[in-house]
């Protein structure tokens, strides 16, 4: 009998890179490859690429170069690049990699089966095309197996905002939907395969519009709708979502559905109605703050969570000191923070660029800020009763760890639960990045 040929992936950046992972290898699943935790014993490498972080390109290439003594040692390794670098560099990455073999978008993985093959033929594979087929549909047979209590689901890819910092519209492309009936068919799978929460995925998520079982157009309060009915599926969340699509229903939904988690990551970018304006954000400072204001009366608990972009070009001491106000005035339970470094080909690219020591003092400041209403929500949680998924055993002896609804780390002391059970807990410490907990 043949012995499985191994599959190692690592995966870059965002959530959606995740599932497009764990897609992959269940195609090449079908090829033969189970997947391995260490490169060195792999048939097949690739490497799921995010475009978003700084140097992304440049950062990939460093890793191909450390992974050239691994195909000089086994000629037969196969070395491919998936994501929205492959998108992006194209062809590029073969001519400055020649061990690379393989080059696929994020809109042609499920092609993997055809270009393996070609690999067997001794070519090299490349495609980055927007194909004209369902991706999703191509990939709909998944094998069956026990899942992980918490999955993620991609309903909608691709974004047509056009933020000028932003590269996805041009390596995910416009946005698309998917039907409600299919994901529905694939939550319905994983929650007979264990999973109990599912995040719902998407570059624009909440301008979710896809057709609806009965023909009609549904917005994702409506694909909320429906998933709520599922058996066995105990939460919902989604991520990522633009203040311009989060709509009356959507609020509603966050205040009538007992499955919607009460957490909503919303990012602003800025808090300078001059620096939005020119980032091509499309809302203001105010009309986001009214937005949380009524996200906040239709569900008081909820947590929120965002994104800021320090040091985008042209933003002066003023612009970032009112980013300091909105995040102190809004609060946040989470809050994600990053130093703006060009993409090329995006407006914002070829601006007069903030010097980088003033960026770099600037995200500290923001970042410690962010981090002090963390740790004070995380302290108000003490004392308080949650409802933690367990996900994991701890590292310490009866401590086993998942998450609450407002999707904090929770380690909870002396438990006996089992991995998936959905366990009542009382807070009784808060730490620096998770709380403590015990079972009540």
């Amino acid at each position: 009998m043949t012995a499985p040929k191994k599959l190692f992936i690592r995966t870059y950046g965002c959530q959606m890179n995740v599932y497009d992972s764990e897609r992959m290898a269940e195609s090449l699943g079908g090829q033969g490859y189970v997947e391995t935790q260490r490169a060195e014993e792999a048939d097949m490498i690739l490497l799921n690429t995010c475009h978003i972080r700084e140097k992304a390109a440049e950062k990939i290439y460093s890793e191909l170069g450390r992974l050239k003594p691994l195909k000089a040692a086994n000629p037969d390794l196969k070395i491919g690049v998936a994501g929205c670098v492959a998108q992006a560099e194209g062809e590029e990455i073969m001519r400055r990699q020649p061990a690379v073999d393989l080059v696929v978008g994020p809109q042609s993985y499920h092609r993997l089966p055809e270009m393996e093959q070609s690999l067997r033929e001794g070519k090299k594979a490349l495609d980055t095309d927007f194909p004209q087929e369902d991706k999703f549909e191509v990939l709909k047979s998944r094998p069956k197996g026990r899942r992980a209590p918490s999955a993620f689901l991609t309903v909608q890819e691709g974004c047509d905002k056009f933020c000028a910092f932003c590269v996805v519209p041009y390596t995910r492309g416009a946005e698309a939907s998917r039907p409600v009936s299919r994901i529905l068919e694939e939550a319905r799978d994983l929650t007979e395969r264990g999973v109990c929460e599912i995040t719902l995925l998407g570059q624009n998520v909440n301008a979710y519009h896809g057709t609806g079982t009965d023909g009609a157009e549904q917005t994702l309060a409506g694909l909320i709708w429906h998933l709520n009915g599922i058996d066995g599926l105990e939460r919902i969340r989604y991520t990522t979502s633009h203040p311009n699509d989060m709509h009356d229903d959507l609020i509603a939904a966050h205040a009538e559905c007992d499955k919607l988690m009460p957490y909503l990551h919303l990012p602003v970018q800025s808090g300078s109605d001059r620096i939005l304006k020119r980032m091509n954000r499309s809302h203001t400072t105010e009309s986001y703050l009214r937005l949380i204001e009524k996200i906040r009366a239709a569900r008081p608990d909820i947590l929120m969570s965002g994104d800021f972009i320090v040091g985008f070009p042209e933003e002066t001491e003023a612009d970032f000191q009112a980013t300091l106000d909105l995040i102190s005035e809004v609060n946040y339970g989470y809050a994600y923070s990053f130093r703006y470094s060009p993409r090329p080909g995006t407006p914002a690219a070829e601006r007069g660029q903030v010097d980088p020591a003033e960026a770099d003092d600037r995200l500290q400041r923001i970042q410690a800020l962010i981090t002090k209403q963390q740790q004070d929500i995380q302290a108000g949680m003490v004392g308080r009763d949650l409802n933690v998924l367990v996900e994991k055993p701890g590292r310490e002896t009866g401590q086993m760890v998942g998450k609450s609804e407002y999707l904090h780390a929770v380690h909870i002391e002396n438990s006996d639960a089992a991995v998936g059970d959905m366990v009542p807990v009382r807070i009784v410490e808060a730490k620096r990045n998770s709380l403590a907990a015990v079972s009540r």
